[in-house]
């Protein structure tokens, strides 16, 4: 019985049927086309996918995606990367000032010579502790260089021995 379903569900999807648009006064006919169920189906499922692939361009392409939550204008996002590099360089030049006024009340105190003090050298001296970087390798690093170095010399080895053996 449900084959019987299925075969006449099937039959059905694919019997022509004719749409025919009259007019209601002289029963004149404007237009008719012939569809099946099946050309209505893949018609309004493609017409409903076009419509969503349009409107989520519509969307991901112009600014109305600044009125969707999560979405910052590209104004904002300029803005903010403008204010993170100018606070990064207010950083610098508070901390070479910070090191300045600090030779200044060494002098003042008189820890350090006013002939000795010049701001050159102490602001080299800011830049010198800002960029204080543990730059040695530790001991895991060092194995792993020393096993990469290994692996890259192996096959070396056999290509070489491959290259004389194809020689002779």
């Amino acid at each position: 019985m449900t084959k019987n379903k299925k075969k006449n569900f099937r039959k059905k999807l694919f019997i022509k049927n004719r749409l025919v648009i009259l007019n209601e006064d002289t029963f004149e006919e404007i237009f008719s086309f012939k569809l099946t169920l099946m050309n209505v189906f893949v018609t309004f499922t493609l017409g409903g996918i076009f419509l969503i692939l349009v409107t989520t361009f519509i969307i991901a392409f112009t600014p109305l995606r600044e009125f969707i939550p999560g979405y910052s204008s590209t104004e904002l996002k300029r803005n903010a990367t403008k204010l993170a590099i100018k606070s990064d360089s207010l950083e610098t030049a508070l901390k070479q000032n910070e090191a300045y006024i600090k030779g200044i009340q060494k002098v003042l105190k008189g820890e350090l010579e006013y002939s000795k003090f010049n701001k050159d050298s102490i602001l080299a001296e800011s830049v010198e502790d800002a960029s204080d970087l543990n730059m040695k390798a530790s001991d895991a690093e060092i194995k792993l260089r020393e096993d990469v170095a290994e692996t890259e010399k192996e096959p070396k080895t056999k290509s070489q021995d491959k290259k004389k053996s194809d020689k002779k």
